[in-house]
């Protein structure tokens, strides 16, 4: 093998809440023992074809949580697609050896693997004698007693309840994307906006007006994010973030931005002039700084 041997966190980890977090802290904590932490995980536009609500990251904004938050070193993120015809034998074998020289490997208790899901905890521990890996099973996680799952977060961002929804993901809601260009309306009136695009089959938070916290520069600024489709302007586009930065001035187009919604202020509205929007947008800026 080229390079050392692995600890390797296996999951979806669709919102990387506190019991992905677990998981991902068991594998960062072997790097005392001299083992490079990884994680397995899959592409979440490449899963979403359940008719659920949506993944809540996309591949970029999951992978930058991984490493700057959950010490993850490497991610190995293969299209769901060449993988799933696969045994979970060769799983072992393939990846987690030959891919990835694991030494150590944890996952959550419900981890399923192989092809049709054929193979569970007790079959990774057969595989990990076979090829040399230990394994670890890793609790469930509750908080304000319930289990934290990917499933209560996609309801509380899709109901805009980003309070408790940072409590069971263990940081605050991020949109993490590259800055688009849009009708540029705010320019002219005074206030400038990011424009960032949701991923399709993205979970989109309840429209409307947040609080929230957008950091560029290594600087935090205080902002307003607008989630929706601009009924004012009849825009007419895909749901999108658009986000007004307190005390900012420069360019940010084409560049990825990392804006941390923190609390619901009032829904999307269509307002009768540019004026009253202006108005609105003010008002929710001083609603803002006050929650912040």
């Amino acid at each position: 093998m080229g390079y050392q041997k692995t600890a390797v966190a296996l999951g979806l980890f669709d919102g990387v809440h506190l019991g992905h977090r677990a998981v991902l802290k068991a594998a960062a904590d072997r790097r005392a023992d001299g083992l490079e932490p990884c994680a397995f995980t899959f592409p979440p536009e490449s899963t979403v074809n359940k008719g659920a609500a949506g993944y809540i990251y996309s591949t970029d904004e999951k992978s930058s949580i991984l490493e700057k938050e959950c010490g993850i070193g490497r991610v190995l993120s293969p299209d769901f697609a060449d993988i799933r015809g696969m045994d979970g034998d060769s799983f072992a074998r393939d990846i987690l050896c030959g891919e990835l020289n694991a030494a150590f490997v944890c996952c959550g208790y419900d981890f399923r693997f192989g092809s049709g899901a054929a193979c569970g905890v007790d079959k990774l521990r057969e595989y990990g004698k076979k090829y040399g890996f230990s394994v670890m099973a890793v609790e469930d996680i509750c908080c304000c007693g319930q289990r934290v799952s990917s499933t209560l977060i996609r309801e509380l961002v899709s109901k805009g309840d980003m309070e408790k929804a940072e409590l069971f993901l263990g940081a605050p809601y991020l949109i993490f994307k590259e800055v688009s260009r849009g009708a540029q309306l705010g320019r002219t009136i005074g206030f400038p906006t990011a424009n960032q695009l949701f991923g399709r089959g993205q979970l989109v938070p309840r429209f409307g007006v947040y609080a929230s916290e957008t950091v560029t520069g290594g600087k935090k600024y205080p902002s307003i994010t607008d989630i929706g489709v601009k009924p004012t302007v009849d825009y007419g586009g895909a749901p999108l973030a658009e986000t007004y930065i307190h005390g900012f001035s420069g360019d940010l187009y084409g560049s990825p931005l990392q804006v941390r919604l923190k609390r619901f202020i009032r829904p999307e509205m269509k307002f009768g002039s540019v004026e009253e929007l202006k108005k609105q947008i003010g008002a929710d800026i001083k609603s803002a700084i006050n929650i912040l």
